[in-house]
Parts: structure tokens; C-alpha cells; sequence
């Protein structure tokens, strides 16, 4: 009999490159993946079995008593936010307490990543109610992403008009400061006119490493419920196929690290700072990261009432039974 065929739609993550070229592969099962330029919204695309999914539409739809999508602990998309905090290159703010009352856009307002980034900014002392913020792409043209969600935005929060995008807006002097998760293309020439708000941002990730424990989690990956209840072996399975291409992936890129000049340099630090592994699946090595995102939400007004973390990854940890 052969092996069930599940479909993911998934962004060409490096650490998934294993398990997309089929070098690595899931016992039991036939995982094809649909690599994408954005996030899937997995429940409306009939072809597809599971894929990459915001944790903070994930984590509202399961608060909400939605259980159509299963979440796996694992996080294929996390990252520090300190350094996605973008000024004028002449601006004279350089910390997040002198966010207080300044004029902000940011790529969408429920966002994981913008999420976090405010709970940053909300950590050193700022209103966010005082903050005056206008959700919209970070260029013109930019489609394909729900900015708003789905709740009502609080009052000092407005969409931008239709053209109309955060680099130009912060470039006019419209806006003091922009989040966002991926820099414009002009951040990496020597003309930029935006720079961190933070001048040393690795040095404000350490220290945030070294308080809280974890990097944040911004992207999991679900399958949906239909295919889980079919298939009740498949979350285990995928887990450890997920676990066993970031294995490999790293093997590889710290053997060939002559991709980008410093990489090296970027591999050793990592492993001295973090340990062998900065983003661990399964649900215990989340339960810290997976509290603190609930408590966000709530205290944010992104979600009215407290959230239970345990309603977040219902299933018992994949990891564990991996591990059995």
C-alpha cells in the first residue's frame, strides 16, 4: 500500500530546503511542499493539508474555539524583533522609550512579529494607547496579507490609503518610526535613508535572550484536523521529519558557510550563545515563549479576555512521544 500524500504550502525557509528536496523524508508518509512567496491561509485552500501559519491568528483562532487547524510546536519562522524598528536615517530617536506618543506604521496590527515588537516597546515604559499607528504595506503594491484581522482596531489605529506605503510615509517625515518584519531594498545600499532605531541591536537581543529565555516564534506549522483525525500518527511523524531537516541544514551550512562572508563567524556565536539549537520544536521547550505571546495578545487588545496557553497545542507533545 503506498504511503498517504500530504501537502503543505511552506516559504523556502533554508532549514526546510532538506525536507522540500525530498533528502529528507517523513516515514509513512509522502510530504509534498508547496513553496510559497507568502503565508497560506491553509483553511481555504482545499488542496492543501497543513502549512505555515501566524501564530497570533493560530493562537486568537483556538482562544475563539476554532479547532479546524492543529498547531505543531514547531516555529519554522522566529526572530529577535529589536531590529525591526526602522527610522529616518537623520532621526534623532534611538531607544523605544522615546516611542511615546510618536506616529508609528507597521505591516499589519494583529501580526506575530508586530506583536512582539510592541511588546518591546511596551516593556520600556510606553503607552501604546498614546501611539498614533497606521497599518499598511511596507511598499506600494504590496498583496496578498490581511492587515487589520478581523476584531475591531482600537481608535488610534487607521489603515492607510489605498497607494500609500510606510518607506514613503516615514521617508516624508509622515511617520517617526516603522515595524516591520523584512527590510525595503534600499536598507542594504549605502544611500539608505532608514536605519534601526536601535544602533546596537545584537547587543539589546543578548540581554533579552538572557531575561526571557527564548527567540520569539512567529510563523508554526498546522495541519488541519480533518487530516490529523485521519491520520492521528501524521503530527508525531512531521515533527520529527521538521527536526531531522533543521539537523541537517545546519550540518550543512556550517560545513559550507562560504555563502556569505561572515556566516561563520555567525554559526559559532549563535551555537556559543544559544546552545545547539535557538529554535527547539515541540510543545515543553515552547511552554515559556507560548505564555508570554497569550499574555501579549491580551494585554495588547489584540484578544478581549486572558488566553489559556494550554488550549494552543491540544495534542500531547509530539516532541516527546519523537522521543520515546
Amino acid at each position: 500500500m503506498s504511503s498517504p500524500t500530504i501537502r503543505l504550502g511552506l516559504r523556502d525557509w533554508d532549514h526546510l530546503v532538506p525536507l522540500m528536496s525530498g533528502r529528507v523524508e517523513v516515514p509513512g508518509f509522502r510530504i509534498e511542499i508547496d513553496a510559497r512567496d507568502v503565508t497560506p491561509d491553509v483553511l481555504t485552500e482545499p488542496g492543501l493539508d497543513g502549512g505555515e501559519t501566524s501564530f497570533s491568528r493560530y493562537v486568537q483562532a483556538r482562544a475563539a474555539g476554532d479547532d479546524r487547524l492543529v498547531g505543531l510546536p514547531a516555529f519554522v519562522m522566529r526572530g529577535f524583533r529589536h531590529r525591526c524598528v526602522l527610522v529616518r536615517a537623520d532621526s534623532a530617536l534611538r531607544s523605544f522609550d522615546q516611542l511615546a506618543g510618536a506616529r508609528i506604521g507597521l505591516t499589519g496590527w494583529p501580526d506575530s512579529g508586530n506583536t512582539w515588537t510592541r511588546a518591546l516597546i511596551r516593556a520600556a515604559g510606553v503607552d501604546l494607547s498614546a501611539v498614533t499607528w497606521r497599518v499598511g504595506p511596507l511598499a506600494a503594491g504590496e498583496t496578498g496579507k490581511d492587515r487589520l484581522g478581523s476584531r475591531p482596531l482600537p481608535p488610534n489605529v487607521t489603515a492607510m490609503a489605498d497607494g500609500a506605503s510606510l518607506a514613503a510615509e516615514l521617508a516624508a517625515g509622515r511617520l517617526d518610526a516603522v515595524l516591520t518584519p523584512f527590510m525595503p531594498p534600499e536598507f542594504f545600499t549605502p544611500e539608505s535613508r532608514f536605519r534601526h532605531l536601535l544602533d546596537d541591536h545584537p547587543t539589546a537581543e543578548r540581554a533579552y535572550w538572557a531575561a526571557a529565555g527564548f527567540v520569539p516564534g512567529i510563523h508554526l506549522v498546522t495541519l488541519k484536523k480533518a487530516v490529523v483525525d485521519e491520520h492521528p500518527d501524521l503530527p508525531a511523524a512531521l515533527l520529527a521529519g521538521l527536526e531531522t531537516s533543521k539537523r541537517h541544514w545546519l550540518g550543512r551550512r556550517r560545513l559550507l558557510a562560504d555563502t556569505t562572508p561572515w556566516l561563520l563567524h555567525a554559526l559559532t556565536e549563535s551555537a556559543e550563545v544559544f546552545g545547539e539549537d535557538w529554535m527547539p520544536y515541540g510543545t515543553a521547550r515552547n511552554t515559556a515563549m507560548t505564555r508570554a505571546f497569550c499574555e501579549e495578545l491580551h494585554a495588547q487588545g489584540i484578544w478581549p479576555e486572558p488566553i489559556d496557553p494550554d488550549v494552543v497545542f491540544p495534542l500531547p507533545d509530539p516532541a516527546a512521544l519523537t522521543a520515546a
